[in-house]
């Protein structure tokens, strides 16, 4: 099953790339006019979707300006069911949301496969009354399939400025067992992270051709590249306290 199961990942990722290129780009373009005039990328997902926040923050070859917004009950860490109670809650995002730093012109990325939750939601409904530009990274077949969660009935991609679809079908499981009926073998955390790296490395890109340096960190585990990143953790960390270092 090792190669049936690659096989999928494969197909995701070439549907992602042939549907989703102008919206990746688009993405890309908005990030890049942020950071242009000094304003920083918000990222938030609950359960498995917060890796998408960590995998481009203090990132070796990615971009600095990246802010994670890291709520410990919506993580794992602190417990899975804990996690899933709290994201199916009716206004607990402005329990967080208010102590968020989000300004007009910044960009806002909520990841959220299902869509279907009020805290993904409602983070992209506040973040967009700031004046942010919000994308969704969500699934639009996995979250008609299933009633809205939220008290408005309201869907992910129904409340962002963006969306980036992943594709993936309802319940993220793309292995089947016909004797057990059983479903098994995810995909949305891997399409996700390519995804969130696909567009760093597109705003990157469009950063150059500007003619404006790209703020990216290097390799802390490269010899003499403590210095660069410590100069761009100082032009950043008063919006983004997590970059700061330990006196």
């Amino acid at each position: 099953m090792i190669n049936e199961y690659l096989s999928n990942v494969t197909d995701a990722l070439e549907v992602i790339e042939k549907a989703e290129e102008n919206a990746i780009n688009h993405a890309a373009e908005e990030i890049a006019d942020s950071i242009e005039k000094g304003s920083i990328i918000h990222v938030f997902g609950c359960g498995h979707s917060h890796m998408m926040s960590e995998e481009v923050f203090y990132r070796a070859g990615g971009l600095v300006p990246i802010h994670p917004i890291l709520v410990e009950d919506l993580m794992l860490h602190k417990g899975g069911t804990r996690s899933t109670l709290y994201e199916r809650k009716n206004g607990y995002a402005e329990s967080f949301m208010t102590e968020q730093d989000i300004r007009k012109g910044d960009i806002v990325i909520v990841i959220s496969t299902s869509g279907r939750n009020p805290v993904p939601i409602d983070v992209a409904r506040i973040s967009k009354e700031t004046g942010a530009f919000v994308i969704g990274l969500t699934s639009r077949q996995a979250s008609v399939g299933q009633p809205s969660r939220h008290e408005r009935g309201s869907y992910l991609y129904e409340v962002v400025d963006l969306v980036l679809d992943n594709h993936v079908k309802q319940g993220d499981a793309v292995m089947h067992d016909e004797a057990n009926n059983i479903s098994f073998g995810s995909i949305s955390s891997i399409l996700g992270l390519t995804m969130m790296n696909a567009i760093v490395v597109e705003a990157i890109n469009k950063l150059i051709h500007r003619g404006i340096e790209p703020p990216i960190f290097k390799s802390g585990n490269v010899d003499g590249s403590d210095e660069s990143n410590q100069a761009l953790i100082q032009r950043y960390k008063e919006r983004i306290p997590l970059l700061e270092t330990i006196s």
